[in-house]
């Protein structure tokens, strides 16, 4: 297990709002698009972060995390485990208080420089189905 309760419940109810989706793009298809939405109907500012830097959800997109000009709270990964780190790192690098690996995203080595930089982390969840166990 990658996460304790109390981790995933201070992530989601008292980290911040503002959570930047890494991945999130306009595909109606993709896990993200509707995770995204999720956060949405539950209060919270999605920020897509995508190389194409579509709008989603009517929220401006942009192509990478250091573009974001205001601070973000979490950074919610839909990325490919084997790029999921980078980010991580990137998190870190414009300082985040948490990131979040959605299901199927595991990296070990990320989880434990993400923590010993101090933020919070979630690995192989998803909020979508956190949100409700905590309600």
């Amino acid at each position: 297990m990658y996460a304790e309760a109390g981790i995933i419940r201070r992530i989601i109810e008292e980290t911040g709002d503002t959570w930047a989706v890494v991945g999130l793009s306009s595909n109606e298809g993709r896990a993200a698009y509707g995770v995204a939405e999720v956060l949405q109907r539950h209060g919270k500012r999605i920020v897509p972060v995508h190389p194409r830097a579509e709008t989603v959800h009517g929220e401006k997109g942009y192509a990478s995390l250091a573009e974001i000009p205001f601070t973000v709270d979490v950074v919610d990964v839909f990325v490919n485990s084997d790029l999921a780190g980078g980010v991580a790192d990137e998190a870190v690098a414009i300082g985040a208080k948490a990131v979040w690996f959605q299901l199927g995203v595991v990296d070990e080595g990320a989880y434990e420089r993400t923590r010993a930089a101090g933020l919070s982390m979630v690995m192989d969840r998803c909020p979508a189905i956190e949100i409700p166990r905590l309600r």
